[in-house]
This record gives C-alpha cells, sequence and structure tokens, in this order.
C-alpha cells in the first residue's frame, strides 16, 4: 500500500478534525487557526522529505508521488498557510464558525492535493468534488446578502460545469475502455492518425474536458461567475479561491494533456484551441477590469486576464518535446508567482477594507498617508501583476513569453504584452487614488501580528523571485520533467 507516501494527506485530515473537535471545547479560538497552521507546516515537511525521490504509485496507480505532484502539493500547502494566517483578524466576522472555517481550508487544500496528484479519471473527479464542496460553503460563510448569492451562483455554475466534465470523462471512458491516464495514452498512441481524427466521441470528450476545466482556472468563456463571487465571498476566501483553485485547475490539465492525450497528431489542434482561448481570456479580463468601482470585482477580472497569460504557457502544446517542458515548467513558474503576488494583494486589501468598512477603489484615496506600508506592499503587488521588474510578475511572464516566441507563437506574444500596457491602467489607478488622493480621515489602518507576518512572506517572495528566480525556475522544470503513474 506504500501508505508513508500518503501522509501529507493523512495529516490534512487529521488536523481538520482535530480542528473541529478542539472548536467544541476551546474558548480561545486562535487556538484553531495556529493548531491548523501546524498540520501545514507537518504536511509540508513530509512532503518536502519525498522530493526528488522515486515513488510507486498508490491505489492501484490512481495517485502518482512524482516531483509534480509534490511541488503543487507543497504550493497548495503554502497557500493555505499564508490564507490562514491572513484571517487572524478576519475570522472575528463569523466568530462562531471559525473551526469549521479552518477545516474547510484544509479539506479544500487536501482536494487540491489529490487534483494534483490523480492518475485516473475517477479520483480526479473525486478530488474535485472534495475541493469544490469545501470552496461552496467557504464563499457563502459570512451568510449576508451578498454572500449567499455568491455561493448560491458559485454552486449553481459548478454544478453544470461538473456535469460537463464528467460526461467528457465518459465519453472518453466509452472510446478507450480505460479511466487511468497512462492506460488512455497507450489504447490511444496504439491508433492510426485518421482513426483518432474521425472519434467524434473521443474529440468531443476532450473538448466537454475543457470546457469543465475552464471553469476551474476562470478562462472565458466560462468565467462568468467570477467577479460576483470574488464580491461577495469572504475577502480571505477570495484570496484563497483566486489562486489554489486556479493552481489547482492548471495542474490537472497539465496532467492530462500533457500525459494522457499527449497524442502528436491531436496536439497542435488542442494548442491551438488554448491560444484561441489565452487571447479572448486576456482581451475580455482586461477591457472589463478597467471600468471596475470595486478592488474585488476589479482582481477578479484581472484573474481572467492571467488566465490568458497561463495559456500562453498550454499553446505550445505540441510543437516539440523542448517546447512541452518549456510550456509546463513556464506556467510552474508563473502560477507561483502569481500566487505571492495575488495573495500579497489581497492580504492588503483585507486589512485596508476591514478598517474601511468598504471595497470601493475611491475609499482607499489617501491610503499612502494612513497606512504606508499597506499601500506599499499593495503597491508594489499591482506592479507585480503588470509584469514589471523587479516583481516576480516580470520573470513568469518573460519566461513564459519566451517559451512562446522560441516556438513560433510570436503573434500570440505581441497580443500578451499589448494586453499588460492595457492592464497596467486600472492596476495604477488604485495606486494614483492611494498615493495622490485626499485620505477621508487621518486615522490610521491597524491590523495584527499574523496578517503583517504573512505580507511580509508573500512580498519578500515576490521580490526574490524577480530578483533570483533560478531555484524556483528549475525546481519547476524538474517538476515538469517527471510524470509518473
Amino acid at each position: 500500500m506504500n501508505l508513508e507516501l500518503f501522509i501529507p494527506e493523512i495529516t490534512l485530515v487529521v488536523f481538520a478534525i482535530l480542528v473541529i473537535l478542539l472548536d467544541l471545547g476551546v474558548r480561545q479560538k486562535a487556538l484553531l487557526g495556529a493548531v491548523s497552521l501546524v498540520g501545514l507546516v507537518i504536511a509540508g515537511g513530509v512532503s518536502v522529505v519525498m522530493w526528488g525521490e522515486s515513488h510507486p504509485a498508490l491505489f492501484n496507480n490512481m495517485l502518482a508521488v512524482d516531483n509534480f505532484a509534490l511541488f503543487f502539493k507543497l504550493l497548495f500547502l503554502g497557500i493555505a498557510f499564508l490564507v490562514i494566517l491572513a484571517s487572524a483578524d478576519y475570522v472575528k466576522k463569523f466568530a462562531r464558525f471559525q473551526g469549521e472555517y479552518y477545516a474547510l481550508i484544509l479539506l479544500s487544500t487536501l482536494g487540491m492535493m489529490l487534483m494534483a496528484a490523480t492518475a485516473d479519471l475517477i479520483s480526479l473527479y473525486v478530488a474535485l468534488e472534495l475541493t469544490s464542496i469545501s470552496l461552496y460553503v467557504l464563499v457563502g460563510f459570512l451568510k449576508d446578502r451578498k454572500s449567499t448569492e455568491a455561493s448560491l451562483k458559485y454552486l449553481l455554475l459548478g454544478a453544470i460545469a461538473s456535469a460537463v466534465l464528467l460526461y467528457g470523462m465518459a465519453l472518453i471512458f466509452g472510446f478507450t475502455g480505460k479511466t487511468q491516464l497512462g492506460e488512455i495514452a497507450q489504447v490511444l498512441q496504439a491508433m492510426s492518425p485518421q482513426a483518432l481524427l474521425d472519434s467524434p466521441a473521443l474529440l468531443m470528450g476532450i473538448v466537454f474536458m475543457i470546457a469543465g476545466f475552464g471553469f476551474k482556472i476562470a478562462a472565458v468563456p466560462f468565467q462568468m461567475w467570477v467577479p460576483d463571487v470574488y464580491e461577495g465571498a469572504p475577502t480571505t476566501v477570495t484570496a484563497y479561491l483566486s489562486v489554489a483553485s486556479k493552481a489547482a485547475g492548471f495542474a490537472i490539465i497539465l496532467r492530462i494533456f500533457f500525459s494522457a492525450f499527449d497524442i502528436p497528431w491531436l496536439n497542435q489542434n488542442w494548442g491551438m484551441i488554448f491560444a484561441v482561448l489565452a487571447v479572448i481570456s486576456m482581451l475580455i479580463g482586461n477591457v472589463v477590469a478597467i471600468p471596475q468601482t470595486n478592488i474585488k470585482r476589479m482582481l477578479g477580472y484581472s484573474s481572467i486576464a492571467q488566465a490568458g497569460y497561463l495559456m500562453v504557457g498550454l499553446a505550445t502544446l505540441g510543437l516539440s518535446p523542448v517546447a512541452d517542458v518549456l510550456g509546463q515548467s513556464g506556467i510552474i513558474f508563473f502560477l507561483t508567482s502569481y500566487a505571492l503576488t495575488n495573495l500579497g494583494a489581497f492580504i492588503a486589501v483585507i486589512a485596508i477594507s476591514s478598517k474601511l468598512d468598504s471595497d470601493l477603489i475611491a475609499d482607499y484615496a489617501g491610503m499612502g498617508r494612513r497606512a504606508p506600508v499597506l499601500a506599499l506592499a499593495l503597491t508594489f503587488c499591482l506592479i507585480s501583476l503588470i509584469g514589471m521588474p523587479p516583481a516576480a510578475g516580470f520573470m513568469a511572464k518573460f519566461y513564459i513569453f519566451s517559451a512562446a516566441v522560441q516556438n513560433h507563437l510570436l503573434w500570440l506574444v505581441v497580443i500578451a504584452v499589448l494586453n499588460s500596457v492595457i492592464s497596467a491602467y486600472y492596476y495604477l489607478r488604485v495606486v494614483k487614488v492611494m498615493w495622490l488622493g485626499e485620505p477621508a480621515s487621518e486615522e490610521k489602518v491597524p491590523s495584527s501580528a499574523a496578517p503583517r507576518v504573512a505580507l511580509f512572506l508573500c512580498c519578500l517572495g515576490v521580490l526574490m523571485l524577480g530578483v533570483i528566480p533560478g531555484v524556483v525556475i528549475g525546481l519547476a522544470e524538474l517538476a515538469s520533467k517527471m510524470f509518473a503513474f
């Protein structure tokens, strides 16, 4: 069984149950967050120990334990760690349900870890639903009108996306008779090119799966849930959702399309589909973000555009073995830098908006005087989202765009760069309001130690990845070269 390879996941389950039990008898609810952080650290430590070694797959080859899975496990654990740190003040808004809040974050993190490791369509769907159901509940945690509406919309649209994805899986299973990704690849590789192209069940199955995953990564035309959910959800949940869910979606897309569907005669067609989706997502995300007056909605449309930049890496699918590795590693590095950047931006928003009791960009006026550290951190993260040096966003875009240029996708990179210029308008508008606007009052904006530590870690990570990205790029390339089944 090799259950020792499953210790990170078991740890999260144990600590999620422990948090719920402690919540029944502990008066100091801050202890629940501390216990959750301990569980994440233990799971992360075990994952680090397993890195770089060759491990057998688990549960009859349903879950892989390779460097790709371990990299994303560490990424998800790190995201959850920072979100829980940032929640120290915010959880007072739902003080009676702190145990459930922390437990659901741990369980959704578990689901994402399983998604990155899945090597079978059945385990993929189970992991996806574990993640999704936890997030549906977290989005509605404030229990007010906006939060409840956001949760309901997310649930209904998520159910439709899951049904579409499941139907696509059923078509793939019906065509190949297999559910394990490695076995599906063997069946497809044994067929002639014409037989593959003349198989509507196979093609429709893959299209439906792209649609289902498109919902998870918030790519156009599957992005309709993003602005309302981002605005209505608790801001800590919005921060978590904006990076963790997107990373999980791209992890499973990489796993499936660079393994099960890695067929020379099909790859270039899928690469072009992703290129078209990238262009549409970048354009719609950036253009619609311009008139937004709510900073959470603006960052929501920004995340749609960021999904477009990430799909530039998917557009290299099937062009060459080198292109595949560059595309995969570029996406992995971009996701890492985007996670730190967007989390940093949202942590600053959490601290500022909690004091202002408003998410309107106009109310951020004069924040450079009222909260200079928070304003400086938010400015730095917004600069990174634009893709300007010395922040991590510059290196992430440079890396992923360079891979596309090397593989004759210059036209796509030109469109992506032009969209980055467009995005500078609405990002820098926030910076202008904070530093040049007149404050409504001179009252300072306080925050506790835990959110400040989380914000410092995010900003430090954004700076380090922008200045010395070599270590993470090397890990990303190592992770992208190893798919084990």
